[in-house]
């Protein structure tokens, strides 16, 4: 069995250090894969006079020239033939600028493993029927965002009783209906079954208050959970603190804090990041997280906070094993959680713009001109 596989199939989805060896092994057989069959890709490593057969330890991977996601999301480089990527997702997008990643069969069948054994230690993979209310986008032909697969995604894991999408999309544009939504949430809430929020946080606070200002408070059933996942992303001027989101559910929906999930990931980054119960970021074996200073781009210790950077050997599609965030973090020991999971933690706590950041894929941009645009 390949690296990769081993990996995802390792049964203790936080055994960090039980999967140090078999991660460099895989990281070296994403890189050098990805050396062969993407020139630009290839023409940044040479430019750092990086080789990729040279990956034999967790030190060689913190060498591994990154990919900042602001540079995915204005160009276009594939390692394989179109037809060989059975799913193209996009990030959300900022501005009509958005990532369009490749993911290839295997790397599928990878995510799925990783789905299960990370949602399967929080009680989410269920045979229990549920109702589902996604606050979030109702899929439309027109819609390749990652955001929206996924979240459609996690409605498969229980059988669904019925779905309730509070961006629909009409007349060429999706437009929020809350008020629809509130309105099945009502109806939900004499269902035998449990009722499942999946999406964004900044529409679920606005369903919550919503339903609280018109007073149409209910009890669901037992087993009902909320799943928060994508940020705040345009409505940052609106985000309130955890603390206040878990009282309104709470009081509104009768949903404890303990069945309020939240997940962490990026389209260029499908790695599931799920918090635990005391709603921190685990890393999972699947991935590796640096913090880097945000002038220097050295690794950090624990405690130091700076800009993220996300690392797997998941994808073979597009050259996205080390790419750095505009999200500014911190790594904490695992101790510090108390939780029982014995993996570090990642602290997310805001985010950075690129505009003065210099990468060592900085000459990418010069390269990717001289190659005409869009590239295998």
């Amino acid at each position: 069995m390949d690296p990769r596989s081993v990996l995802f199939s390792h049964p203790d989805p936080y055994d960090i250090k039980g999967t140090d060896k078999v991660f460099v092994r895989a990281m070296r057989e994403c890189c050098i894969y990805h050396y062969k069959h993407c020139g630009v890709y290839r023409d940044i490593l040479d430019a750092e006079g990086f080789d990729p057969y040279g990956i034999k330890t967790p030190s060689d991977i913190a060498r591994l020239p990154f990919l900042p996601t602001v540079f995915l999301k204005r160009h276009r480089i594939y390692s394989m033939p179109q037809y060989r990527m059975p799913i193209k997702a996009t990030s959300s997008g900022t501005g009509g600028v958005y990532s369009r990643i490749g993911f290839d069969t295997q790397g599928l069948l990878c995510g799925l493993q990783m789905v299960l054994k990370v949602f399967g230690m929080r009680g989410i993979v269920s045979p229990q029927p549920c109702n589902y209310v996604i606050l979030g986008y109702k899929p439309h032909k027109g819609n390749h965002t990652a955001i929206a697969k996924t979240a459609y995604g996690y409605t498969l894991l229980t059988p669904a009783v019925s779905r309730t999408f509070a961006l629909r999309f009409t007349d060429g544009e999706y437009k929020p209906d809350l008020e629809g939504v509130a309105r099945a949430v009502v109806r939900n809430s004499r269902s035998p079954f449990p009722t499942r929020f999946i999406g964004f946080p900044a529409y679920t606070w606005f369903m919550l208050r919503l339903m609280d200002e018109k007073g149409m408070n209910v009890k669901l059933p037992k087993g009902s959970k909320i799943m928060l996942g994508g940020g705040w992303k345009q409505f940052y001027k609106e985000q309130v603190d955890k603390t206040e989101m878990y009282a309104l559910a709470k009081k509104v929906l009768d949903i404890d804090e303990e069945n309020i999930i939240e997940s962490y990931g990026a389209a260029e980054h499908p790695i599931l990041y799920c918090d635990c119960k005391n709603h921190h970021f685990h890393i999972p074996v699947y991935s590796r997280v640096i913090i880097r200073d945000v002038n220097t781009l050295k690794p950090l210790r624990y405690g130091q906070p700076g800009l993220v950077n996300l690392i797997t050997p998941m994808v073979y599609g597009t050259p996205i094993q080390s790419i750095v965030t505009d999200d500014l973090g911190v790594i904490h020991r695992a101790e510090e959680c108390g939780c029982g999971i014995n993996s570090p933690y990642l602290e997310i706590i805001g985010r950075a713009g690129f505009t003065d950041v210099k990468t060592c894929a900085a000459g990418a941009e010069e390269i990717l001109k001289n190659a005409g645009g869009d590239v295998k």
